[in-house]
C-alpha cells in the first residue's frame, strides 16, 4: 500500500467530470497520474472540501484542459473502483459526478495531471480506447443533446 490517501482509500473519493461539447465534438484528456494513466478520459478530478460539486467542474476543466464552459447540467454518476490486492479492498474508488456543457473559451492546452487534450468526434470515440463508462456518458450526453 501507498502513502497515497486515494489509494486504497478508507471511503470512496468524490470525482468531477466534464462532457465539454462544441458542436457535436467531445473534449477528450489523457490522464498523466494513476488511476487510468496514460489512458484518454473525460477532463475532471476530486473535489475538495468546502467546495460545490459545479465549482470544482469549472475549477478542473481550468485546471486540466484551459477552458470554460456555459451552464452545467447534471448528466450521471458513475462508480469508478479498481480492484485492489487480496484482502486490501479496492485499489481506488471513486463516485464521479458528470456534466455536460458547451465550451464557451479557451483554446484546450494540457495542464495539471493531464499530457495531451483532444476534441474528438462523439459519434466515433473508439478510437481513443476509452473506459465504457465513459462511453456510455458520451452516448448519454449525445442524446440529452439531441445529437442522435
Amino acid at each position: 500500500m501507498s502513502g497515497n490517501p486515494r489509494e486504497y482509500p478508507t471511503r470512496p473519493w468524490v470525482g468531477i467530470g466534464v462532457l465539454v461539447f462544441r458542436g457535436a465534438d467531445v473534449l477528450l484528456v489523457r490522464r498523466g497520474r494513476p488511476p487510468r494513466m496514460g489512458e484518454w478520459s473525460l477532463p475532471g478530478g476530486a473535489q475538495r472540501l468546502g467546495e460545490r460539486a459545479e465549482e470544482t467542474a469549472r475549477r478542473e476543466l481550468l485546471e486540466e484542459a484551459g477552458v470554460e464552459v456555459g451552464p452545467l447540467e447534471l448528466l450521471a454518476v458513475v462508480d469508478a473502483i479498481t480492484p485492489g490486492e487480496a484482502g486490501a479492498g479496492p485499489r481506488f474508488h471513486y463516485t464521479i459526478i458528470d456534466f455536460v456543457a458547451a465550451w464557451e473559451a479557451g483554446e484546450p492546452r494540457p495542464g495539471g495531471d493531464v499530457t495531451e487534450v483532444a476534441w474528438c468526434d462523439s459519434a466515433r470515440p473508439d478510437s481513443f480506447g476509452l473506459w465504457p463508462e465513459a462511453l456510455r456518458v458520451i452516448a448519454l450526453a449525445r442524446r440529452r443533446l439531441g445529437l442522435d
